[in-house]
Order: structure tokens, then sequence, then C-alpha cells
């Protein structure tokens, strides 16, 4: 495992972390307390020191469940959690994917990081971010004054921003590097979806901005695992996706073989990869939700860059619209 500098103070993380989204919200099929502890545990085994989580994954589920799987490691370990969302009021008011009322004022922000730093059994958070931001968020000063406030105090190494909750959000974002000038900032990137991200990555480098990528593969379709006739479980929220997506997906990633076609590296590796050529980018949280997962991303640090030539190849491929097909397939759904 490699490891990058998370943020001006030095703070330093492996740059293959864990999301824990995937084992907290069941979007992603149902995983035990149990299998989950296991899972985390064997991802520290494996050299992941940067643990990705939010207040809100399971009404503090999350939280907990880290303290739980670390006990007295929890220490040894980086950890980032999200705040916005009032699960406090209206956790039991989720329905699937929706997203449930946020509130970003100072006395909740406060509230909030205290629930956290409970749950998490810590006495600061190395990360806090605040959790998929609206413009109106963005444009509030006490907001960012509070933020800063908490990390006087101590109760926060250092704020930044996860954009979202869908790939976009351009505008918020780049409004949140240029006049708030997030230390860190979260989104959606990978090989089959670069934009904002690219724009992002320009504006950072300006103010020194470290950036974390969520959904490396693009929903799975970029772990090689797919075919046509794959189907998913109905607690699984690609099994929502339209049909379209997935022959899409898979025709994309035929125009991709050429990256590991003769080497020893998976697709998913090399999606990994590409990201870590950028080098304002920590870490990455793949999607991991099984141990087999686990092991091949936490050993893409061991196998080979990406070379200049690839990477150029993939972009020049990106900017000709390699993705679009021809064939327009079924909207039944998966």
């Amino acid at each position: 495992m490699k490891y990058r500098t998370l943020d001006k103070i030095g703070t330093r993380v492996s740059e293959i972390g864990f999301g824990l989204w995937t084992l907290t919200t069941g979007w992603w099929g149902k995983v035990t307390q149990e299998e989950a502890v296991s899972l985390l545990r064997k991802a520290r085994d494996f050299g992941i020191t940067f643990f990705d989580t939010a207040d809100t994954y399971g009404n503090g589920y999350g939280e907990t469940l880290l303290a739980d799987a670390f006990q007295d490691e929890i220490g040894k370990i980086v950890v980032s959690t999200k705040v916005g969302y009032n699960f406090y009021d209206y956790g039991d008011k989720r329905t699937g994917q929706q997203e449930i009322p946020q509130d970003f004022s100072p006395a909740y922000i406060r509230r909030a990081c205290e629930g956290s730093l409970q749950r998490l059994k810590r006495e600061q958070i190395d990360l806090y971010q605040i959790h998929n931001p609206k413009m109106d968020a963005v444009l509030k000063d006490d907001l960012y004054a509070e933020l800063e406030k908490l990390v006087k105090n101590g109760k926060i190494r250092t704020w930044g921003a996860s954009m979202g909750p869908a790939i976009g959000w351009l505008e918020e974002g780049t409004k949140i590097l240029r006049e708030r000038k997030a230390p860190v900032i979260q989104m959606i990137y990978n090989l089959l979806e670069q934009d904002p991200g690219r724009d992002f990555f320009e504006v950072g480098r300006e103010i020194g901005t470290k950036f974390l990528i969520r959904v490396p593969h693009s929903s799975g379709m970029l772990e090689g695992k797919y075919t046509k006739d794959t189907k998913f479980d109905a607690t699984d929220h690609r099994s929502h996706r339209k049909k379209e997506w997935l022959v899409n997906g898979l025709k994309k990633l035929e125009k991709l073989e050429f990256l590991i076609d003769g080497k020893n590296r998976t697709i998913g590796q090399v999606a990994l990869k590409y990201i870590l050529a950028e080098p304002s980018v920590a870490s990455i949280f793949p999607n991991i939700y099984n141990e087999a997962q686990l092991q091949e991303f936490a050993k893409t640090s061991e196998v080979d860059d990406l070379s200049a030539a690839e990477i150029d190849r993939v972009n020049d491929l990106y900017e000709h619209n390699f993705y679009i097909v021809e064939e327009k397939a079924s909207v039944e759904t998966l």
C-alpha cells in the first residue's frame, strides 16, 4: 500500500481507502454487522488506514461500526465523516435512496459533531465533510465560520465538502473551491464519468485542494464482472437502472481492453490507477462489499502505473466520445 497527504497539516492516508456506505446503507445488498467488522479489520491488515463514513449512514450506524471494528485502534486510523442530513429528526422518514431534510445551521453542526465524536469514540475527527451541500449551503457564511471554529477548538482536524449525491454539481463545487478555498473535496470521478471532475481538478490545483474519489468503478461497470445477462437483487440500487446502462457500459469496456491485454493487472485496478495518476487525489473509496474485491483493490499499489501513452489514449477516447454506441438497448430495468 502507498500513502499520500490528505491535508496541509500533513495527515497521511492510504491511497486506497474504504467507504462504509456499501456496508451500512443496504443499497448494495445486506451485510451483517459481523461481516462488516470482519471486512473492515481485513482492510486494515492490507494497509488501508483511511475510512470514510457519514453520520446519516444507517442513522449513526456507520460511525458506531468503525468504533466497534477498531476499538482501541481507532486512533491509529484516519477517519472522515459527514454532516448535513438531519437524521436525528427525520431518520425514520427515509424512503429508499431519497434524501431527507438537511440542516447546515451552526447549532446543528455543533450538535451533530458532538454526536459523531461520541459514536466514533474519538476526541477529534480527522476530516469533517459537509454532505451534498446545495447552493444555499454553499453561500452560508456562518457554516464555514462554524467549521473553522471546530478546527480551532480541536474537534476536527480539517473540513471538506462531499459533492453529490449523483455526478455533477459543477456550479456548487466550483464556488466552494474558489470562494471557500475548500481544503478537501470528495466527488464522483472515473474512466467513464470525468465531468465535472476535470474542472474541479483544474481549480483545485491552483489552491492546493486535495480530492477524494468515490464510485471509481462507475457503479461496478469498471470491475469487469458484468455481462449482458447480469441481474441485480431487488435490494441493490443498480436493479433500478435501465438495461441500456448495462449494454452501453459493456461496449465502453471493449474499447479499454488495451489497458489489460497482456498485462498483469485487472480492469478494476486499472480504473484506480488512472485516477491515482492525478497528483491532487489523496485517496479513492472503491465500493467494497466482499473480501475478493478488497484484496484486488488493496493490491492496486503493487501493479504497474499506467504509462503516459496509455493515459493519453484514454483521454483521447474520452474527448472523442468513445462511449457513444450505435445500438439503442431496451428500456427494461435490470
